[in-house]
């Protein structure tokens, strides 16, 4: 059994979509004849976003944790607005549309102090013990996975001072992640982001990313390998038959939902188009009875401004907003819905963006409807799946045709269908592991005998 150093800083109880894919690694890595150590940060140092403590129960009691300090900027950062810590930590500042001056300064000093990220604290305690735990083992291989990005900065230094080979894993991408235009960066900053994602991609033995046109991008960039291992499923979390709900028809979007995700088509399209459809009962067509039986169903943190636009179409009776859930209950919500929304941000760059999510709404089987650039790779992978379909950000008509013949199948007494099992199954999370194993196996493999030259920090 060869044994890797897995570095992340998400790991349970931390929540979210973030955590799956470590968590997922280190479950199948041993399959592959790989033992995993994790090196992760101690929930009470954390700035978690989300925590989900059901998820410890996934984590081997065999699997070696090491956990460590931090030093938090969030701390400071809420003492600068005068909040609890846990106000302010967010996903791609979610909750924050409206600043007052304090927090225009706030955010001015996490886009330009705290780089590459807010989570740059932990790097030296990282560092200290990721050292021991290479002192206590022989590893053949790191992994660091991103976000954050400084965690690439622990395998940095690490994978220079012991030559071990090491992969640099990018769950979103670093320079050009999805909330970089809402960080008012000066261009020191920015050169600085740039120079430090490209020492570590240039260090880096290989690279995983999630999407092909991340992939395209960071070969263009850098003279390393790239590895396209895709998010995915897990089918262990899809047992048993759940049937979907009868009494309404449910579209449920489950996941953070910010102001760049706000699905403006598909208010657009109710608003317009299935208030006029067909229903039971005589109410008027400007009422709620133009959308009887029709559900929107949100599960998890929406920022104020996406509920405002809805409320302005006068959608308001027919949105449920739910808190967040832990991952098993999420998985739950997927498989009781009919419909499937999936949100790309509408940012430069969004053809490349691929949520976590959409694997397994894949492997739920219902079907999906995708409001994003139509010629993304989401939208490659929801046609590839037959899953469903992409609509540009405006295309409300295209909305309303979708939804409005999902609805009048499940009306009829059908159910809406979205990917087969069979069609689904190539993202099964033990299969992208053996994918990831095989990348590692490549690397120790053609290897230098020992005494490979490392790069000096």
């Amino acid at each position: 059994m060869k044994h890797v150093l897995f570095v992340t800083y998400y790991f349970p109880p931390s929540g979210g979509p973030g955590v799956q894919r470590s968590l997922k690694f280190v479950k199948y890595l041993p399959d592959f004849g790989w033992q995993p150590h994790v090196l992760t940060v101690d929930p009470d140092d954390a700035a978690f976003p989300d925590v989900d403590p059901q998820l410890e129960a996934e984590v081997a009691p065999t699997l070696h944790v090491e956990r460590t300090a931090a030093w938090d900027p969030y701390a400071l950062y809420a003492r600068m607005l005068g909040s609890k810590k846990e106000d302010v930590v967010s996903v791609g500042f979610l909750g924050e549309a409206e600043m007052n001056r304090r927090q225009r300064i706030a955010r001015w000093v996490r886009g330009n102090v705290f780089l590459p990220d807010a989570r740059v604290g932990w790097v030296p305690y990282a560092i200290r013990r990721g050292k021991q735990m290479m002192r206590g083992q022989a590893f053949d291989a790191i992994v660091t996975t991103g976000p954050p990005h400084s965690a690439h900065l622990v395998g940095r230094r690490l994978s220079s001072q012991a030559g071990t080979p090491w992969v640099v894993d990018f769950r979103d991408p670093w320079t050009g992640i999805d909330y970089a235009s809402d960080l008012p960066m000066s261009a020191p900053a920015k050169r600085m982001d740039a120079w430090l994602e490209g020492r570590v991609l240039r260090q880096a033995d290989a690279c995983a990313v999630v999407s092909t046109s991340m992939a395209r991008t960071l070969r263009s960039r850098y003279s390393l390998p790239v590895e396209v291992i895709e998010n995915g499923f897990d089918p262990a979390d899809f047992r048993g038959d759940v049937s979907p709900a009868s009494d309404k028809f449910v579209i449920a979007h489950v996941g953070n939902l910010n102001a760049a995700r706000n699905p403006i088509a598909l208010w657009d399209a109710l608003r317009n188009t299935l208030k006029d459809a067909p229903q039971n009962g005589s109410q008027s067509a400007s009422g709620s009875g133009g959308l009887n039986g029709l559900s929107i169903q949100l599960t998890g943190n929406v920022e104020p401004a996406v509920l405002a636009t809805a409320r302005d179409r006068g959608l308001e009776s027919v949105i449920e907003v739910l808190p967040y859930v832990p991952h098993e209950q999420a998985v739950e919500r997927m498989r009781r819905a009919n419909m499937l929304l999936l949100c790309i941000n509408n940012v430069e760059g969004a053809e490349g963006i691929v949520t976590g999510k959409l694997y397994e709404y894949l492997a739920s089987g219902r079907p999906v409807l995708g409001i994003g650039p139509p010629n993304g790779d989401a939208a490659q992978i929801i046609e590839g799946a037959g899953a469903g379909a992409m609509y540009d950000f405006n295309d409300a008509a295209g909305v309303a045709n979708f939804v409005a013949d999902a609805f009048a199948k499940w009306k009829s007494g059908l159910m809406p269908a979205g990917a087969t099992p069979g069609d689904a199954a190539r993202y099964s999370r033990r299969e992208l592991t053996g994918r990831l194993a095989s990348l590692l196996d490549s690397l120790v493999n053609t290897a230098d005998a020992p005494g490979r030259e490392g790069v000096q920090p």
